[in-house]
């Protein structure tokens, strides 16, 4: 990995940090073209059990794409296609957590939405200001924004472009905490190494599961979860967890 996308590694847990804080941690296309290889390489690891993801510095999580960059691409349909960091992270099996320490505007809201679970720093704060610019979000915005706080705030902060604080975002539901500044990435660890130590298939399967029931009805989110319940039943990981619980023993996960 270059310097402006840093990775490393704590048991079972890889903490992947945007590191380019005089430019608030914007994306380049190069950037997005290395979280997209560390998204390759956590999913074949079977040793990364969950990642965090966080932005160097005081001031930003990530401000989104760099603007000086988007003239760069010779056609509208070129910079459709580009390759895009939301997406990689889309893709990625493993759980994420993002662990929002500044700004997250645009681009940068949409990969914290994009991760699993999110915990802010008390002076987070969170925008979608395309608009002031002349565009919309194109990384899952809209859809994100409105599952995490419901469609008249996703309106609101969409449609105005201004940007909400951390305590707006836990009110509403964008966050799952808000703790100090300098408490928040020991608190993503204690989140992340709790779920690195749970049965790692059954991790994985818990957010196909979460992600899947956006889109399904009720009958059918139901149906689909007792089948992947089914799945995980039939793993080693799930004989194990069995016979500790039997045995008044911690269990020893191996991801079979």
């Amino acid at each position: 990995m270059t310097d402006t996308v840093s990775i490393a590694a704590q048991g079972h847990v890889r903490i992947v940090t945007l590191n380019r804080p005089e430019k608030l941690n914007a994306v380049t296309p190069e950037m997005a073209e290395r979280l997209i290889a560390a998204v390759n390489e956590f999913n074949t690891d079977d040793d990364a059990r969950c990642i965090i993801l966080t932005g160097a510095g005081e001031k930003a999580f990530c401000a989104g794409s760099d603007i000086r960059t988007l003239d760069n691409y010779s056609t509208p349909w070129n910079f459709r296609n580009r390759p895009d960091y939301c997406d990689a992270l889309r893709g990625l099996t493993k759980p994420i957590i993002a662990a929002v320490n500044g700004y997250a505007f645009g681009g940068g809201l949409e990969t914290a939405m994009t991760c699993d679970i999110r915990i802010a720093s008390e002076n987070a704060s969170f925008a979608a200001p395309e608009i002031k610019l002349g565009w919309i979000g194109g990384g899952g915005m809209a859809a994100h924004l409105s599952h995490a706080v419901g469609p008249s705030n996703a309106a609101l902060m969409i449609m105005t472009g201004d940007p909400i604080d951390a305590q707006t975002a836990l009110a509403w539901g964008l966050v799952s905490r808000v703790v100090p500044r300098e408490r928040l990435l020991d608190e993503a660890m204690t989140v992340a190494t709790a779920i690195a130590a749970r049965a790692p298939i059954a991790a994985e399967t818990a957010k196909v599961n979460l992600r899947a029931a956006y889109g399904m009805s009720i009958e059918d989110a139901i149906t689909y979860e007792r089948d992947l319940q089914t799945i995980c039943f039939a793993t080693e990981d799930a004989a194990e967890g069995r016979a500790a619980f039997k045995e008044k023993r911690s269990p020893n996960f191996k991801r079979r």
